[in-house]
């Protein structure tokens, strides 16, 4: 009762920003080596608490002397990543949202968007699917793993006439190319014009049976199409709305939004409302 007789506005605001703090420091260290430290330091620091509830003193006194150890090794060992947030400090781009993890999300668009641009431009025939939140494990598991970077010469090297793998899809999982050369599920829906081939039922029917996005490059007529929800879209996309579609799909809250901005938009894909 004390306790909160004691608490102040003060507090409230301390907890606050030690907590968006804690966030954006979090957020910055996403998909880095740092991170994967923070996940062994959790690790350890679980299993001495653990040792010391059960007063195993021997494993406490050497658990406690390694993180000691590490903690003087981390400024040593991980000084580029501290470097690089001390500069997008210094930028602006610490409080802001702006992120390293932007960035390489804008560089996979960017390749994405480049890469259909120019399997359209040559009549090259593309697949490719972009998994959500439903796993497309049980469709690449027969097919060949890559587990590659996303890069534009990637892309086009994969769907080159002759090649072994231009014939299947490939599967894109937000940072990487999980595999090429899938093989989807085929649409039953008889309501799909009968210019689509095989490339746009296969993408109709990747969707039917899962979240994912599909993009198609048609080799004879040079259009792109999107399918979603078992659908597929009846005009070719604009440059435009191609872009626009692989940017939202890396990067869904934007540059620039701020925190409350993302948990808003967070919430709202996961319990829409119905007048959306």
């Amino acid at each position: 009762m004390l306790t909160f007789i004691n608490f102040r506005w003060q507090d409230l605001i301390d907890i606050f920003v030690v907590a968006f703090l804690t966030y954006r420091v979090m957020l910055f260290f996403v998909d880095t080596r740092a991170m994967q430290l923070v996940r062994g330091l959790l690790v350890i620091a679980a299993v001495s608490a653990g040792a010391r509830a059960l007063d195993l003193r021997t494993i406490s006194w050497l658990l406690g002397y390694l993180l000691s150890a590490f903690l003087i090794a981390i400024p040593i060992v991980f000084q580029p990543e501290l470097r690089r947030l001390l500069e997008e400090l210094g930028r602006g781009r610490f409080l802001t949202g702006g992120s390293q993890a932007d960035d390489r999300s804008e560089s996979y668009a960017d390749a994405i968007f480049k890469a259909v641009l120019y399997l359209r431009q040559h009549r090259i025939g593309a697949l490719l699917v972009f998994q959500r939140h439903t796993g497309l494990r049980e469709i690449w598991r027969s097919a060949v793993h890559m587990r590659s970077e996303i890069t534009q010469e990637l892309i086009l090297s994969i769907f080159w006439p002759g090649n072994p793998l231009h014939d299947g899809a490939v599967i894109v999982d937000k940072q990487v190319i999980i595999a090429a050369a899938c093989y989807l599920p085929l649409t039953d829906n008889t309501d799909i014009s009968r210019w689509h081939g095989t490339r746009h039922r296969a993408a109709v029917g990747v969707t039917e049976v899962s979240d994912a996005l599909a993009l198609v490059v048609s080799e004879e007529h040079g259009h792109v199409s999107l399918a979603i929800h078992g659908r597929i879209s009846t005009r070719p996309l604009t440059d435009e709305q191609l872009s626009r579609f692989v940017h939202r799909y890396f990067n869904p809250y934007g540059r620039n939004m701020t925190l409350l901005q993302r948990l808003k938009q967070e919430i709202e894909s996961q319990w829409p409302g119905t007048d959306r």
